[in-house]
């Protein structure tokens, strides 16, 4: 056959030269390609009017490629989380290999210009053309994409009728773009919304979203440990960062900085739960972590977070009193919160005006005034902190001690009829004191003004269905810090069994608890600039429980394990 006597370019043309279809054929398929809008290719194939390895030799002989077995290709060596299905699909392409800047895409035409500029914008990536048969392609795309429709299949069809989420700011144009991504990926939008169920069902703190280069991965934490809950797969990386971003009203088109939003989930009854959102750059896509901030957990009660009623006592007392710091300290997720909201909830009266610096608002309370920090917008601890005094405060709550300033600003309102709270990160009652110096307060500060320090930890509890008792040797036990009188009135200890009701032999946590008062003799220490170590030598003599004897009087209790109190006591 000849050259074509008709207008006919490129691959097509060179079709009809090869004689792999005719030119008739070849100007009814482009027609008709062109007004169902699929690839020349996958007309063909698909029509039976020509095999894939014909069209790959054509294609071949007229840009000058070699021909790629996509069929040779190790699967798992794909960035698939480049591109995503639809994209993929669209063009009939796939990336198949990444060296440096640069990404090399499997065509079936290697002169597609579309694809390869699409690719290039959404991977801001240089693009490499490789020839491929379109069967091997089609078939290639199926299974790497197969997982995906499997495992969104896979008990994500749920209804979620009963259930309602309402995200933090936002305007109509993301609105519209909520709107799109809820008809575009309903199987990810359910799939979010059951893991966000699943968590508040299964009593988590955090959810985390991770992506890793072959791997993607959720998980909970529970009982203050990350457990591992999903799998997707890796190609859905985008497609749920996307969701939650959009959920929470976060740029989605930023992926190069951090963000955070906010999502409320609205449930049956009128309960609500709020989720913190954090989205942050990582190297293979973004991570993004919820913080449940469930606000009943602030109405808990004081009797529900496991003082010892010494400890109680002591709490409640220096609530009552109308001024002085109070001041609460631990690791990040020891909470602390928890006990800050408690104790403004019990302050929390008609009488009392009461007003609270958090960065950011984690619980909203009813009749108290949260004032969200914003450091962007020059709104500090420490500017607020001189605003509330400016507003007849009687109770004034500091979410963090972060600098000197705040520091100095708090002692102030302590020592002029305020009554204040905040939280320090520090590990024991003792050291809170001297770091409050360290930071520049001056000593005759920190002693007359802070009334009670609170270090505290979580632990988990035992399971009282499936908890075992648990030998071991008297002499380890002293070792560990249990004394001769508590050995003498006898005790049974336990360790974690396992049942269908709990995780691991572990259900909800206890808070473990060092109360100190600042009594005379401990003021005298840190007015003649004593350390940490006298100080808890002189709370240890005036009776004042640190976190190790705290959680030793709960293990002797039964409420948890020795191995858990040594696992968050020990420094």
């Amino acid at each position: 056959m000849g050259a074509p006597t008709s207008v006919m370019t490129g691959l097509a043309r060179r079709l009809v030269i090869e004689n792999v279809i005719s030119e008739n054929v070849a100007n009814d398929a482009v027609a008709a390609a062109a007004r169902e809008q699929v690839r020349l290719t996958a007309y063909l194939v698909g029509k039976g009017l020509a095999k894939p390895m014909d069209i790959a030799r054509a294609a071949s002989v007229e840009f000058g490629d070699p021909i790629f077995d996509l069929s040779a290709l190790d699967l798992d060596q794909i960035p698939k989380n480049l591109i995503e299905e639809k994209l993929a699909r669209k063009h009939g392409c796939l990336p198949i290999y990444q060296r440096g800047r640069r990404i090399f895409i499997a065509l079936t035409d290697p002169t597609d210009q579309a694809a390869l500029r699409d690719i290039a914008f959404t991977t801001q990536l240089n693009t490499v053309s490789i020839l491929v048969e379109e069967d091997k392609l089609q078939a290639t795309l199926d299974t790497l994409f197969k997982s995906v429709s499997n495992f969104l299949g896979d008990g994500a069809d749920e209804s979620y009728g009963d259930i309602e989420f309402e995200s933090g700011g936002g305007d109509e144009e993301s609105d519209q773009e909520e709107t799109r991504a809820t008809e575009d990926d309903a199987p990810v939008v359910r799939f979010i919304q059951k893991m966000l169920l699943d968590a508040v069902a299964a009593g988590a703190s955090d959810l985390h979203f991770e992506p890793y280069e072959k791997t993607y991965r959720v998980r909970f934490r529970i009982d203050g440990v990350l457990r591992e809950i999903a799998r997707p797969p890796v190609q859905l990386s985008k497609n749920l960062s996307s969701r939650l971003k959009v959920m929470s009203k976060l740029n989605i088109a930023e992926r190069r900085l951090p963000q955070d939003g906010r999502i409320k989930l609205k449930l049956r009854g009128g309960h609500s739960i709020d989720f913190r959102v954090s989205s942050l750059p990582t190297l293979y896509g973004e991570k993004l972590v919820l913080r449940i901030l469930d606000s009943s957990s602030a109405k808990l009660g004081i009797d529900a977070l496991g003082y010892e009623p010494d400890q109680k006592a002591l709490y409640l007392e220096a609530l009552e009193k109308p001024q002085g710091l109070l001041l609460i300290t631990g690791p990040t997720g020891s909470g602390k919160t928890v006990s800050l909201y408690t104790g403004i909830n019990i302050l929390n009266q008609p009488d009392t005006n009461i007003s609270t610096a958090e960065d950011p608002v984690e619980i909203n309370l009813e009749g108290v005034n949260q004032v969200n920090v914003d450091n962007k917008v020059g709104l500090t601890f420490a500017s607020a902190l001189k605003s509330f005094l400016r507003q007849d405060p009687d109770v004034i709550m500091v979410g963090e001690i972060r600098d000197l300033e705040t520091a100095e600003i708090a002692v102030k309102a302590a020592q002029t009829g305020h009554l204040v709270l905040s939280t320090l990160h520090t590990n024991s009652a003792p050291e809170t004191l001297t770091r409050l110096r360290n930071m520049g307060v001056p000593s005759f500060n920190v002693a007359t003004s802070v009334n009670l320090v609170i270090a505290q930890r979580l632990a988990r509890r035992l399971c009282m269905e499936c908890r075992r008792p648990q030998q071991v040797p008297v002499e380890s036990l002293r070792q560990v810090g249990f004394l001769e009188e508590d050995l003498a009135k006898g005790f049974q200890l336990y360790e974690p069994g396992s049942c269908p009701k709990c995780k691991d032999g572990y259900k909800g946590r206890v808070g473990i608890y060092e109360v100190m008062k600042v009594t005379p003799a401990i003021q005298r220490i840190i007015m003649e600039e004593g350390n940490s170590i006298l100080i808890a030598d002189q709370a240890r003599k005036e009776g004042f429980d640190d976190l190790r004897r705290s959680g030793l009087k709960k293990v002797m209790a039964g409420v948890t394990s020795l191995h858990e109190v040594l696992r968050v006591t020990t420094d």
